[in-house]
């Protein structure tokens, strides 16, 4: 399992949450999101910036570590 957190420019809404694998939308204020959570490998992670990739999307951030790290 891998902690993820993407940023991108624009608003993403909420409702969209199932097409990113359960990942939480957060809309900034800035006019940004951040969609954070968990996923299953980095598999799932690179899937997910593939659908924000053909949606057009334009990343500021991508950030993941490995949840069992140091074990």
């Amino acid at each position: 399992m891998r902690n993820v957190e993407i940023k991108i420019q624009g608003i993403i809404d909420e409702e969209c949450e199932q097409w990113f694998s359960g990942l939480k939308i957060h809309a900034l204020e800035s006019g940004d999101t951040i969609l954070s959570g968990t996923v299953q490998d980095q598999a799932a992670l690179c899937g997910i910036i593939a659908r924000l990739r053909y949606l057009g999307l334009q990343f500021i951030s991508v950030n993941s570590d490995d949840i069992n790290a140091g074990e």
